[in-house]
This record gives structure tokens, sequence and C-alpha cells, in this order.
């Protein structure tokens, strides 16, 4: 059976309603992962290399800051891409939410508040210079992005068209719905796992 990697979004968990949404989509003919993230990117960067190391992953999806992580390590670990609403300015995102926050939804530590500090958005402004150095030739066509028509927080298709070629629209915002997750994002995945 067929196994996919889903990453999710900065504020959202494992259990988000994409996430689960992609579970369902596919529970008779793939595996979908969703693990809880970690906070930090270095962290997490390494996180999802040793998962997918020992998972061995057909596809990753990611959603917004999830698909910034899949973009970086998807062509290094040959894997295909699809980036649902890509957030590739981490850093402009949270310097406007500096302070106490609550996950949008259970994590499975049940560790549900967090901070965003100056710290944290050090960290990711690193990694943004450097985020489509693995960019190759050969990915231009395997790595897909998907955006929301009536997504009001990331607009980075342009940037996207830069370094690939494959770029789709959905009549949605920038967290799918279950609906959005089925109608657009399966059938997707789906072209990507059969390449």
């Amino acid at each position: 059976m067929k196994k996919i990697l889903f990453l999710h979004g900065f504020f959202a968990s494992g259990q988000c309603v994409p996430a689960v949404a992609l579970r369902e989509a596919f529970k008779d003919r793939a595996v979908v992962l969703t693990p809880d993230l970690p906070m930090h990117p270095k962290e997490t960067i390494e996180f999802i290399r040793e998962l997918i190391d020992r998972e061995k992953p057909d596809l990753l999806v990611g959603n917004s800051c999830g698909s910034f992580y899949a973009q970086m390590v998807a062509p290094v670990l040959g894997i295909p891409a699809l980036l649902g609403n890509p957030h590739f300015q981490m850093t402009e995102f949270l310097k406007q939410r500096i302070g106490e926050h609550q996950y949008k939804s259970p994590r499975k530590d049940g560790k549900q508040n967090f901070v965003i500090d100056e710290a944290l958005i050090e960290e990711f402004a690193e990694l943004e210079p450097i985020q489509f150095n693995n960019s190759i030739p050969d990915f231009k066509d395997r790595i897909w992005g998907l955006f929301g028509e009536l997504d009001t927080l990331a607009h980075f298709e342009p940037l996207f068209l830069e370094h690939y070629n494959r770029s789709f629209h959905f009549p949605g915002g920038h967290t799918p719905t279950a609906e959005e997750v089925r109608s657009w994002y399966v059938p997707l995945a789906e072209k990507l796992l059969n390449q």
C-alpha cells in the first residue's frame, strides 16, 4: 500500500481537519501519516527527515507552514510533494503574532499552549533565504502547488512558479475544509502518487 506523509500548518496538529479528511479519503488505498510537528523549524526538518527515513512515504502533502517544510525536503529525499497554500515567509506571519497562543487542534502530547517569540522568528529567518536551495530541475514537475482563491494569509504562487511548473487553484481559503480536501487535494495527490 502506498504511503503519504501529511505536514500540517503552524497552528495545527496531526489531528487538524485537512489531516483527518486526507486519512479518511485514502483509508482503503494508502496509509496517511499525520504526525504532530515540533514548533521549532530546524527540529521539525530533522524530525521530518527521520520520519521519512523510517516510513519511506511515496508522497508528501503539506499545508501552509507544512508546505514550507515539504518543499525543502522533497527534492533532497526524492519524494514528490503537493504544497497546499504554501507559506514561504513565516517570519512575517509570526512577527504579527508574538505572544502566547493555543493550537487549533489537539496534539498527542496534550500541550495546547505555545509562545511565539523573537528567538522562534529568528529560527525561521535563518531558513527563509535558503529554502529554495534544494529545488532542482528534475523536481520542477514533481512538486505541485495548490492555491486557495480565498486565501487571505499566503500569496506565494508567483514565488512558487519561479521554482516549479505545476500550479492549481481551488475555491477555498487558507485552511481547506474536509470537503475541499476531498475535492481538490485528494485527486491531485492521487495523480502525483501514480506518476
